[in-house]
């Protein structure tokens, strides 16, 4: 396939209300109800060796060389089933919208956003705390949706962001200084990391040419 028809059905895969549009949506939205599977088969094995252990192992302790591997790993941990349950929902829908974008696109889009909120955590964290969860994931394809909706001048990608704060605006604080046990940095980072991966991989317009 020539790279003129990818860039060809991208922008159809782009653009509200075309059969590539909706069938790009559905491929998202099943691909990201096959990760959340994943998730509580990882927490299954934790609470199975010992609940905590992998958290420990694999999530991001601040300030030592030992958790700097949790920038990789943390997202995929959950500190109980509760934590998880959480995540679980706003990460499909957040996700399916993120990936409905392009699998690149996606992809890198979470590399980034995973590596700004981990190793901001890790430089700036509590270093008597272990870091674990998918929220600063969660918040960074938040912020990639509104970002990619500015920068590509998007209404759906717009909509789309302002829908799902509405249904999480009570979650908005968590990127807010507290006192609560959650990691308010890893939260406020991932929403940078968004912004900044929205900004790195937008799709460029078209340009008019005169004849």
């Amino acid at each position: 396939m020539s790279y003129g028809a990818d860039t060809t059905r991208a922008e159809a895969e782009a653009k509200f209300g075309t059969d590539e549009f909706y069938a790009s949506l559905g491929r998202a939205f099943l691909t990201m109800c096959a990760v959340i599977p994943v998730l509580f088969l990882i927490e299954a094995i934790d609470v199975g060796i010992g609940s905590g252990q992998l958290d420990v192992a694999g999530g991001i302790i601040p300030h030592r060389i030992a958790g700097l591997d949790g920038v990789l790993f943390s997202p995929f941990l959950h500190a109980g089933w509760d934590h998880l349950y959480g995540n679980a929902v706003p990460l499909i829908l957040v996700g399916t919208f993120a990936l409905a974008g392009g699998v690149r696109r996606f992809i890198w889009s979470t590399f980034v956003i995973m590596l700004v909120s981990g190793l901001g955590v890790w430089f700036v964290g509590d270093p008597n705390s272990v870091v674990v969860g998918a929220s600063g994931v969660i918040f960074g394809y938040l912020g990639l949706l509104v970002t990619r909706g500015l920068v590509e001048r998007s209404w759906w990608n717009l909509g789309v962001a302002a829908f799902i704060g509405l249904l999480y605006w009570y979650q908005i604080y968590n990127i807010l200084p507290t006192d609560q046990p959650v990691s308010w940095q890893g939260h406020l980072l991932g929403l940078l990391g968004g912004v900044i991966a929205a900004i790195l991989f937008r799709r460029k317009r078209p340009k008019a040419v005169a004849y």
